[in-house]
């Protein structure tokens, strides 16, 4: 009884040795096959994005890192984390995009902000995208945010939202993508030739959070995508 007791245990021990034998062979099989996909992570970092209102007696604000000028006006409390929100949420979209923790982010961009006070703008966000180990940093700005006076279906005035990104490569300070959006919402007998965003807001007029996230999905149709 003992010597079948003893073979019966040679046997099993003998199964999972073998089961680690081939799970051994073939880890390295998929690792090799993952690597061979050629998928790229980048590591991205947002800094807090900024509302930017114009000089008192003008109408027109300038970006800071690329100088356009855009038509500024009201812009409302929170309007710059709605947009940056739905900007992030659609970066989680690539799987290639690795978004780094945004508590970290904003205190490494304000400490190297506050030292580097008269150094220009580009040089702060490469410095900053360098500390945070980051392949890409992010800055953008809300120029116009402007709530919707009425209701879906009857508005007395519409919302009206104009904000830029910028999408940075951290080694060489290099623009790897810039979006821009700037709407008024129209009804259709005012412009037909925004009768396709019109329809994509559900055919009503849209509040000012709605326009901002129709403005990302019309943004992101120019992005090319992360390089591999």
């Amino acid at each position: 009884m003992v010597q079948n007791l003893i073979t019966l245990l040679g046997k099993k021990t003998g199964c999972l040795a073998g089961f680690i034998l081939v799970l051994l062979l073939v880890l390295p099989v998929s690792v090799q096959s993952a690597e061979n996909d050629g998928q790229v992570v980048k590591r991205i970092a947002v800094v807090d994005f900024q509302p930017l209102l114009s000089e008192r007696g003008s109408t027109l604000v300038v970006c800071p890192l690329c100088r356009g000028g855009y038509s500024s006006g009201k812009i409302e409390k929170g309007a710059e984390k709605t947009i940056q929100e739905s900007f992030i949420d659609k970066l989680r979209d690539f799987k290639e995009a690795q978004v780094l923790p945004q508590e970290k982010v904003t205190a490494v961009y304000n400490r190297v902000s506050a030292e580097a006070l008269k150094k220009p703008l580009l040089d702060v966000l490469k410095k900053a995208g360098a500390e945070l180990q980051a392949d890409i940093i992010v800055v953008g700005y809300v120029y116009r945010y402007t709530e919707r006076v009425g209701y879906d279906f009857s508005a007395e005035r519409p919302a009206s939202v104009t904000f830029d990104i910028h999408m940075v490569n951290v080694k060489d300070g290099s623009t790897i993508w810039h979006g821009v959006f700037d709407k008024t919402q129209k009804s259709l007998m005012e412009d037909v030739f925004q009768a396709s965003s019109f329809f994509k807001g559900g055919a009503k007029w849209l509040t000012a959070s709605q326009l901002a996230k129709l403005g990302i999905d019309e943004i992101f149709k120019t992005f090319p995508g992360f390089e591999k």
